[in-house]
């Protein structure tokens, strides 16, 4: 028998509570060291050699250090550990692309304008998840307005956009295997969310009404 079943309710409610936190926390920790390292690496290559996708990649980035500082506490937070791989996963790959050179002024003006699109869908989705934002699977509210109005993971979209057009404009092998390989574990991360938030109600209700998880008529 576990020790955790003989244990009075108030105490094992005590210990799941401290456990989420320190999770929480660690969480945080990770994001912030992870993103703002990418952001400073991005920053120093755009000193070097200046393009507007690395700087849209850097205001991306920023804000979602600022948005993970501010955001609330939740005890809906995953414990399993495929989940917490899968968000670690999906958030450090695509942070391991390497700057590439602008091969074309005309396709490197189409990327800027693909990517600041993904950008714009990014931030309005932050901007409505505001304090519940967060990488690994937890309920902290459905939301149902702005981008979520079309598509239940706009977060998501923004990121297949964004990468899409940093390839379109600086093209690379390595950016291309590695931005198909983020695309393949986002999808994998988004239906173990859906998992999770499938036991709320409200977001069932969402789901019947918001058909598509990432992009319209295709996913």
């Amino acid at each position: 028998m576990s020790i955790m079943n003989v244990l009075p309710q108030t105490l094992r409610a005590g210990i799941d509570a401290r456990r989420l936190l320190l999770l929480d926390l660690f969480e945080r920790t990770l994001i912030i060291a992870m993103f703002a390292n990418f952001a400073w690496q991005m920053l120093s290559a755009y000193e070097e050699r200046p393009n507007i996708g690395m700087l849209l990649v850097v205001i991306s980035e920023v804000i979602t250090i600022v948005m993970i500082v501010v955001r609330r506490f939740t005890i809906t937070l995953s414990q399993q550990p495929l989940d917490w791989l899968l968000a670690v996963a999906g958030c450090c790959t695509p942070l391991i692309a390497i700057p590439a050179v602008e091969h074309s002024p005309e396709l490197a003006q189409v990327g800027a304008g693909i990517m600041l699109i993904g950008l714009c869908i990014q931030i309005s989705a932050k901007v409505i998840l505001f304090r519940s934002f967060g990488i690994v699977a937890a309920n902290r509210g459905i939301q149902i307005k702005g981008p979520y109005r079309f598509v239940r993971h706009p977060i998501y979209a923004g990121y297949v956009i964004a990468h899409f057009g940093y390839l379109v404009g600086w093209p690379s092998t390595h950016n291309i295997c590695l931005y198909t390989l983020a695309l393949i574990i986002q999808m994998a991360r988004l239906l173990r969310e859906e998992e999770l938030l499938m036991n709320d109600p409200a977001y069932r209700e969402y789901a019947g009404r918001v058909r598509y998880r990432l992009l319209p008529g295709v996913f």
